[in-house]
């Protein structure tokens, strides 16, 4: 377990990389440690090492894990497809949500929240590159979706979250996560919301042109815990 420890400091090496290149201080980047297929004992690892956040794709893995962990007062991100139906199960064991990318997922994980715990911090899931296969809410929707969202009660809107098409040509993944900060942009400049703060974008492969393009959280798995097995 201890190349998880190297390679969460490798990544955190590459996200002071990025930030100075482009002026941004390392401490406007937080680092998400994305958990799914792994086992506790590497979430674990990682905790050791001081990684406090985790995000998660699937519902009850990673409601096993929060449950595991409860303890250690770990930061819970869900960031993968909601379905309606698992929504309740997310609303009490997740910190946040990344993924909302429709109204009616909003409204039931505002009406599922338990009143105890703080509100859910919500992002908005953009389908930037127009991908078919892919979740979110169109670009020209999703404008709508914040102002909606801001109305429910247990919810908070943090901002937007994008999985762009993938690519190694560091032009086009500079211009996907371009999308999506003029989106945000646009977004921010319209709203009286202070809360309204991040970017959740880029990962393992393409974390540098996403905190190049203003990304404050990055999603990152494969760097830190190694390729998955879904055997």
């Amino acid at each position: 377990m201890s190349d998880i420890a190297d390679n969460l400091q490798a990544v955190q090496a590459r996200i002071q990389r990025a930030a100075a290149a482009t002026g941004r201080p390392p401490e406007a980047v937080r680092l998400l440690a994305v958990s799914k297929t792994w086992p506790l004992a590497s979430v674990l690892a990682a905790v050791a090492a001081g990684q406090r956040a985790f995000g998660e794709n699937y519902v009850q893995e990673g409601v096993e894990k929060a449950q595991a962990t409860a303890a250690l007062d770990l930061e819970w991100h869900f960031i993968g497809p909601l379905q309606s139906n698992k929504t309740r199960s997310v609303a009490e064991h997740f910190s946040w949500v990344h993924s909302v990318d429709r109204e009616k997922i909003a409204e039931r994980l505002s009406a599922q929240r338990p009143p105890a715990l703080p509100p859910l911090q919500v992002c908005v899931q953009v389908n930037v590159s127009g991908e078919a296969s892919k979740s979110g809410c169109a670009p020209a929707e999703t404008a709508a979706l914040c102002a909606r969202i801001m109305a429910l009660p247990q919810l908070e809107l943090r901002g937007l979250m994008a999985i762009p098409e993938a690519s190694d040509d560091p032009a086009a993944q500079r211009a996907a996560f371009a999308r999506l900060r003029q989106l945000f942009d646009e977004i921010r400049n319209s709203l009286s919301l202070p809360s309204f703060d991040t970017l959740s974008m880029g990962m393992s492969h393409d974390l540098e042109a996403a905190i190049a393009e203003g990304a404050t959280i990055v999603r990152i798995g494969t760097a830190i815990f190694g390729e998955r097995n879904y055997a």
